[in-house]
């Protein structure tokens, strides 16, 4: 089997750099009218990512839009749904790809985008990046981004607010021994379910104990590791708010192994509202963001920035709401 010309084998042929092949292809400013023709030529001799690089030099698009992951987790895929979807009556295909084994890899973006950008993808939308200042050709959507400062246009949760609302429900049942697993500490979804617990407890008058915040990362393993660290120490919270369903139902799973009954002993209440958090047993008590409108609002965004538009709302924050199921509970007499 013949193996497949690379941009290395083109640059090679027409004795340019790789760099000027790049900007050959996508029509880009810089490149003298030979070495186009001679970087042209050998792209059609050698058959270099034929489909593709063949349409975008013939209409500098390839009608494709990336949508950048870290990881393709419950969240992540909920609103990759939401961009397909919005996609369907627009002549797009959909690159869903994933650049990094774990969350931890900062700047997966720009190693992710500098493949991609140009030869393959007219734009994309990056879920929750560590950075969003990218300094690449394509428009760039942000959905749940890094905490530092945004030049992208970007959509969110109101992780505030449903925050606030699932650590008030939990004191209106009569908890003061709430516990928060936290997220990760680089995204503003995590700061802010942070910032919304505090809150609630303020407003409560009850006293915000660090001892009752452990580490979950988003993540089932940290999530399992919170719940442990939490579970079993003298004074054990009746109740845990953790910041995604993913550390909620690992939760559930650590107290079930302690012998605690959710809710009876304790009470549990998630975020995102995964297809899993319905699933579960007992169901997961959790704050629902829209996921697939995030996803589908991203993607219009994108859509009016690659049609030439003006995005009318930059930073678009999408409403969450409470959705009581059956993981919560007031606290049991003696622990109350």
């Amino acid at each position: 089997m013949q193996r497949r010309a690379t941009i290395h084998d083109v640059a090679r042929d027409a004795g340019v750099s790789v760099s000027t092949v790049s900007k050959a292809v996508n029509g880009r400013y810089g490149v003298a009218g030979e070495t186009l023709e001679r970087v042209l030529a050998s792209v059609q001799k050698l058959g270099y990512a034929s489909s593709l690089i063949a349409s975008s030099m013939r209409s500098s698009r390839t009608g494709v839009i990336g949508v950048l992951v870290a990881d393709f987790e419950p969240f992540s895929t909920e609103v990759l749904k939401g961009v397909s979807a919005a996609l369907r009556d627009r002549p797009f295909d959909l690159l869903a790809y994933s650049g990094t084994q774990g969350p931890e890899s900062a700047g997966w973006e720009r190693r992710s985008l500098s493949r991609l950008s140009g030869t393959l993808i007219d734009g994309a939308i990056i879920v929750t990046p560590t950075v969003v200042n990218v300094p690449v050709e394509v428009p760039i959507v942000a959905v749940d981004p890094h905490t530092g400062p945004a030049d992208l246009p970007t959509v969110e949760a109101d992780s505030f607010g449903g925050a606030l609302q699932a650590v008030r429900s939990l004191i209106d049942l009569g908890h003061t021994r709430i516990a928060f697993v936290a997220g990760r500490g680089d995204l503003r979804s995590s700061i802010a379910r942070d910032a919304g617990y505090r809150r609630a407890l303020a407003d409560a008058g009850i006293p915000f104990r660090p001892d009752l915040i452990a580490i979950g990362s988003y993540e089932t393993e940290a999530g399992r590791e919170a719940a442990r660290s939490l579970l079993t120490r003298a004074g054990r919270p009746t109740a845990i708010f953790a910041a995604n369903d993913l550390s909620a139902l690992a939760v559930i799973d650590v107290a079930r192994e302690l012998g605690l009954d959710v809710p009876r002993d304790l009470s549990v209440i998630g975020f995102d509202d995964v297809p899993e958090a319905s699933q579960a047993t007992p169901a997961l008590s959790t704050v629902r963001q829209p996921m697939k409108r995030i996803g589908a609002a991203a993607a219009s965004m994108l859509l009016t920035m690659l049609d030439g538009g003006e995005v009318p709302q930059t930073h678009l924050r999408l409403p969450t709401r409470l959705v009581d199921r059956g993981t919560t509970a007031p606290p049991p007499t003696a622990l109350a």
